[in-house]
């Protein structure tokens, strides 16, 4: 069964996957974070989207044009809003269909589609199957890279894992004191080194430690922001270097870390983020502060980078491993009701 059989079966009820009063207490308080984290990129996504149904007319040339415009002003994204509009007319014509209601949820469908292409929407981290699993987070300063080491670390020692974080960020001033209060707050141990000193020796002794002392996961704060590109890939790389001497199957994930208020400013960074070095995955902070949700439509589409984890409020708990069917039906469900 598709993505969006499942999203429209917990819906009508036939499903216990969503709205189920039997659900499972945690999974419920999942399912609301959503529903709140959401908030905004809904009704904004939902009211364009109600607009162009408004007073129907015959599908037509005009049709798609408004439908292009919505979808961009939602923050869709161009390239995700040529690919979705072109599904979308094709199987207009396909299936025949000619009522609002069809062709709603048609587009519904096919929005969906695009996003599961691949079967794969809601990756798991990788794990080290010998040794500590070593996470890098890379990304520009302000977008929340730090407090998500810190919110992450939290997520992984709820789960019973033992964590451990390296302050690698060394260049940003408060960059290690911020750590080290989350490290205190959550006690989870940190590695740290001197200000504006060498964060590969950091890394280093973080390896070392988590190697000697069994953890499970070693979280890596790096530098928000270096000159150049050339600057951030040599860094990157060194420290890989020194991760792969030290760890059995050396790095398995690196986080890029956006902040979603910024748009598709942050498919852009994306973009160049991903040039500098190979980005395994995508945390998206503050999601629940903006009605652009919809770039993670638009990020999908477009590198194919998988998001990993998603920003819903400013708890530790708020920052949850990101999930396509909650995300998907939480993006659509106003819809879904009219």
């Amino acid at each position: 069964m598709g993505l969006f059989d499942r999203i429209k079966r917990a819906f009508t009820g036939e499903d216990k996957v969503v709205k189920d009063q039997d659900l499972d207490p945690k999974e419920a308080i999942v399912l609301d974070k959503y529903e709140r984290g959401m908030e905004k990129t809904r009704k904004s996504f939902s009211e364009r989207m109600s607009d162009l149904f408004t007073g129907w007319r015959e599908i037509d040339e005009d049709f798609y044009d408004d439908l292009e415009e919505a979808l961009i002003s939602a923050d869709v994204g161009f390239a995700m809003t040529m690919a979705l509009t072109d599904a979308i007319q094709e199987a207009v014509e396909e299936r025949n269909v000619y009522q609002p209601e069809a062709v709603k949820q048609v587009m519904l469908e096919e929005m969906v589609a695009i996003y599961e292409k691949d079967g794969q929407a809601s990756p798991a981290l990788i794990e080290n199957p010998d040794g500590p699993t070593v996470i890098l987070f890379v990304g520009v300063n302000g977008v929340g890279k730090t407090t998500s080491v810190g919110k992450i670390g939290y997520s992984l020692q709820q789960a019973g894992h033992k964590v451990l974080m390296a302050a690698g960020d060394t260049f940003r001033a408060g960059a290690v004191e911020q750590l080290n209060v989350w490290g205190q707050r959550l006690d989870i141990p940190v590695v740290t080194g001197r200000d504006q000193g060498d964060p590969a020796s950091v890394v280093y002794d973080a390896v070392k430690k988590a190697n000697a002392e069994g953890y499970d996961y070693l979280l890596v704060d790096t530098a928000g922001r270096l000159h150049s590109k050339a600057n951030l890939m040599a860094e990157l790389a060194k420290m890989k270097r020194i991760i792969e001497r030290e760890n059995p199957n050396g790095v398995q994930e690196v986080l890029l870390v956006l902040d979603a208020t910024t748009g598709q400013n942050a498919l852009i960074q994306a973009k160049q983020f991903n040039e500098a070095t190979e980005i395994t995955g995508l945390v998206l902070t503050k999601l629940d502060g903006t009605a652009k949700g919809g770039v993670v439509l638009s990020i999908r589409h477009e590198l194919d980078i998988p998001v990993k984890y998603i920003g819903l409020g400013e708890q530790a708990s708020d920052l949850q491993v990101f999930d396509a069917e909650h995300y998907m039906y939480s993006l659509i469900r106003d819809l879904l009701e009219k």
